[in-house]
């Protein structure tokens, strides 16, 4: 082989390698982080945890990034380390489904429909529908669809072109004396642990191997020891993850590990012992594609089951390798649960990132809430533990919107589609709302505190109009955090001529306060504890007003929020107008 001989077989790992990840990139794109949350859920049984963890493998074509999503579920507290292994196994039967793929190039046949099923034969034609998708299509969803046609063609033409690159090598005695030392079972093993870890994905590898096939000097006595070292290689990425992550998580790590070099002891003591019994005639035979796929399914399917009946034995393994001890610690109580299921393993699936973050930002919602309705009560009946409560809890929210905000901004640098980042912009804005509510809560306390140490209290008149004013407050904010919950459109109309309904009243109050306060029936001292109360209380209603605006703008992706609300409130609106009428009935100062 000359020079461009090499050139051209380089090109063609390029062109493969690249083709890999853009088609598990448009898989995983296309399962909007659906594919993880089954992962999350259903692992009730160990079977069912071994079918799922193949299923989800061979549609986003990669055990790695399987394997590494379970560490981070480990390592979250997301899932349990008995719950994993199942996964594990399962994974590595999924990622068998892509040697099969490519497999079907080294189709030859006369027959017309056959010839259809050879992969360079359809590639071309998915490369021009998948450009198609993507230059074209406005649907999200077929422009992820493109993504993957493109993906596999690129793969395939790789693959055709490493394939013709390395037919010449067939001639070169060099080449197949190394290929004759790889018939060695150490030798063979080392080797594909080493060029799998090298590249961190069994399927390229597997998918180098078959391409090599080409040359027709690699044997199976050659192929089979080198197919087990990449199953071996391929930990690498799992135990690289586990690195700095919590016990458990690089417990789960171990598990790929040993299982794989368990299982490859034994499969291999199995079939050199039946060799050495009956020699198999095959061995010396050249290998093709459909033999490595063949025989990389069957080494993952004989594991898998000889294991799985085993499989607290694994993790009991695991745990003797890492003993319990102060080491390992980290995320495993230091932090709420909240947050530790933003773990930075799952950026590289943002769909099922966003979920995490939303699952966490509820969480901070229900802080900003609970937080804001306590201090509310301090107001009319001021209580030691629940004024506490109420700085832990603002204090909370702070530490929330820190590590929410720097995930997210992490996250928007990921390749998104169009609806994460409609998603992730909402995520933003409303971090920020739920963290001022928790101020204006703590601005409450203060407000309750300087009640109680003055020994102060409102007229008879005032407080009833507080109570009525505060009604409408924690009705904007159950409905506004209700529609961010729900990501209810409907619901997030109603917030708005609520919001507007409580700067009535707010306005009304102050007019009223002004009125006693002529008439000597207020001190100046109440007055200014009085509005910074409703001021707080109205405040705490426009960023209600802006969970639920922030939502349908961006939803509808149409106009500012100021431009939003202009529309809203304009003339040619009449649900608004009568809402707010409603409203001003319902919230009538006594």
């Amino acid at each position: 082989m000359d020079l461009f001989g090499i050139l051209t077989m380089v090109g063609g790992l390029a062109f493969f390698l690249y083709g890999m990840e853009v088609m598990g990139s448009g898989l995983s794109k296309a399962s909007g982080g659906r594919l993880e949350r089954l992962l999350e859920r259903l692992t009730d049984s160990r079977w069912k945890a071994v079918l799922l963890g193949a299923g989800v493998t061979a549609v986003i074509q990669s055990s790695s990034a399987t394997t590494v999503m379970v560490v981070g579920f480990v390592n979250s507290g997301i899932m349990k380390l008995s719950q994993v292994v199942g996964i594990i196994m399962g994974a590595n039967i999924g990622t068998t489904i892509t040697s099969w793929i490519l497999s079907l190039s080294g189709i030859e046949s006369g027959n017309f429909f056959i010839r259809l099923l050879k992969p360079m034969s359809f590639s071309p034609v998915l490369a021009a529908v998948g450009v198609g998708f993507i230059m074209f299509s406005k649907k999200e969803k077929l422009r992820n669809a493109g993504t993957v046609f493109v993906g596999f063609a690129i793969l395939m033409s790789g693959m055709d072109i490493m394939s013709g690159a390395v037919k010449p090598l067939a001639d070169v005695p060099e080449f197949t004396g190394i290929l004759t030392a790889f018939s060695s079972p150490v030798l063979g093993v080392l080797a594909g642990m080493v060029l799998t870890a090298v590249i961190q994905s069994s399927s390229a590898s597997v998918g180098i191997l078959q391409a090599l096939c080409a040359t027709g000097a690699v044997s199976y006595g050659a192929a089979v020891p080198i197919i087990m070292g990449q199953n071996i290689g391929t930990c690498v990425t799992a135990m690289l993850s586990g690195i700095g992550a919590s016990r458990n998580a690089r417990r789960a790590a171990l598990v790929h590990l040993y299982f794989n070099l368990i299982g490859t002891a034994a499969f291999m003591f199995v079939f050199y012992t039946a060799n050495a019994a009956a020699p198999f005639a095959f061995m010396d035979d050249g290998a093709d594609a459909a033999g490595i796929a063949a025989v990389h399914t069957i080494f993952n399917i004989f594991a898998t089951f000889l294991l799985l009946p085993f499989s607290s034995w694994l993790e009991r393994l695991a745990c003797m390798t890492i003993k319990e001890g102060e080491e390992g610690k980290k995320g495993e109580g230091g932090q709420e649960e909240a947050l530790q299921i933003l773990d930075p393993r799952f950026l590289s699936t943002p769909g099922f990132a966003l979920e995490q973050c939303r699952t966490a930002a509820v969480d901070m919602a229900g802080c900003a809430k609970e937080a804001l309705l306590l201090s509310m009560k301090l107001i009319h009946r001021y209580n030691k533990e629940e004024a506490k409560k109420v700085e832990e809890l603002e204090r909370k929210v702070d530490h929330y919107e820190d590590e929410l905000g720097a995930y997210l901004v992490k996250l928007s640098s990921r390749d998104l589609s169009a609806k994460e980042s409609h998603t992730l912009s909402l995520l933003l804005h409303s971090i920020g709302d739920f963290e001022r509510i928790s101020d204006h809560a703590l601005n409450l306390k203060e407000a309750a505190v300087e009640l109680k140490e003055k020994k102060l209290g409102f007229s008879e008149k005032a407080s009833e109009e507080l109570t009525v004013f505060e009604n409408a407050v924690r009705d904007i904010v159950n409905t506004s955090f209700l529609v961010f919950e729900e990501e209810n459109l409907e619901l997030a109309k109603k917030v708005e001529p609520l919001e507007e309904a409580i700067d009535a009243l707010h306005g009304e109050i102050k007019k009223r306060h002004v009125k006693r306060l002529r008439k000597g029936k207020c001190t100046i001292e109440m007055g200014f504890i009085l509005s910074d109360i409703t001021t707080n209380y109205e405040r705490v209603a426009d960023h209600c007003s802006n969970l639920a605006v922030n939502l349908l703008e961006i939803t509808e992706d149409e106009y500012g929020v100021h431009e939003y609300l202009d529309v809203l409130k304009g003339e040619g609106n009449p649900f608004f107008g009568e809402e707010v009428r409603k409203l001003g009935e319902k919230y009538i100062l006594p």
